[in-house]
């Protein structure tokens, strides 16, 4: 799974490629601790305009479908599983329509030992950005009024899927990793055939993964309170 990575630096200057067209003014400043239900930055092809807009947005970190009475599922959907998410009606709407990518400079995953619970810190090996595939969704509240401009609360998952090579070693899970050649797939909104672009990108992330380096880090890490590029340094 993943259940806290890294945005070292200005989600804004971690895109690359991938062409943005807007950057929302309201973007979460860098952290070395994100965790479920804080604010994250993804990238998103709008559907309302014609070409679809390539944008920066600010969203709580935590899946809340639409139908949903409260914003309290999102705690429970950080993570969709990439082989179920065409099948899962909590995802299957977001899949079809609303696919995002969550930018980050690393994550953090736990390997079970001896001695308990070690984290680790993955990230690219040269110091650049990494993509994880993620959905969104737009919620309303209840509450709000029709002229109320934070009506719409914007929430994302990152999907998972089975870890490879090095990364297997450390958790049986990992974030389903996104690279440039299946990147503009992934965002189109108008894409056909969504399952076989899964597909390609379940397939494709172990190429990602082989390229990551790791090591361990504080366990100080595990207080969702603690932050600071300390974080990230290996262990003593």
């Amino acid at each position: 799974m993943c259940g806290r990575f890294v945005v070292a630096r200005p989600a804004a200057d971690l895109v690359g490629f991938l062409d943005v067209d807007t950057v929302a003014d309201d973007l979460p400043e860098p952290s070395f601790n994100v965790a479920p239900t804080d604010r994250v930055a993804i990238v998103l092809d709008s559907v309302k305009t014609e070409p679809p807009t390539r944008r920066i947005e600010s969203a709580r970190w935590g899946l809340i479908p639409g139908w949903s009475k409260d914003v309290s599922i999102g705690a429970r959907a950080i993570n969709a599983r990439a082989e179920d998410v065409e099948t899962k009606p909590m995802f299957r709407a977001a899949l079809e329509r609303r696919r995002a990518i969550v930018p980050a400079t690393g994550y953090y995953e736990w390997r079970v030992s001896d001695d308990g619970k070690v984290p680790h810190y993955i990230h690219p090996a040269d110091g650049t950005a990494v993509f994880f595939a993620g959905l969104y969704e737009w919620w309303r509240r209840p509450d709000a009024a029709d002229d109320d401009p934070a009506r719409w609360l914007l929430s994302c998952t990152i999907l998972t899927c089975a870890a490879s090579g090095r990364l297997g070693s450390i958790h049986d899970r990992m974030p389903l990793f996104v690279d440039g050649a299946h990147a503009e797939a992934w965002l189109d909104p108008e894409t056909e055939n969504v399952g076989d672009v899964l597909d390609a990108a379940i397939d494709a992330a172990p190429l990602v993964a082989g390229t990551l380096d790791e090591h361990v880090v504080d366990r100080a890490v595990g207080n969702v309170r603690s932050q600071g590029p300390h974080l990230i340094e290996p262990a003593a």
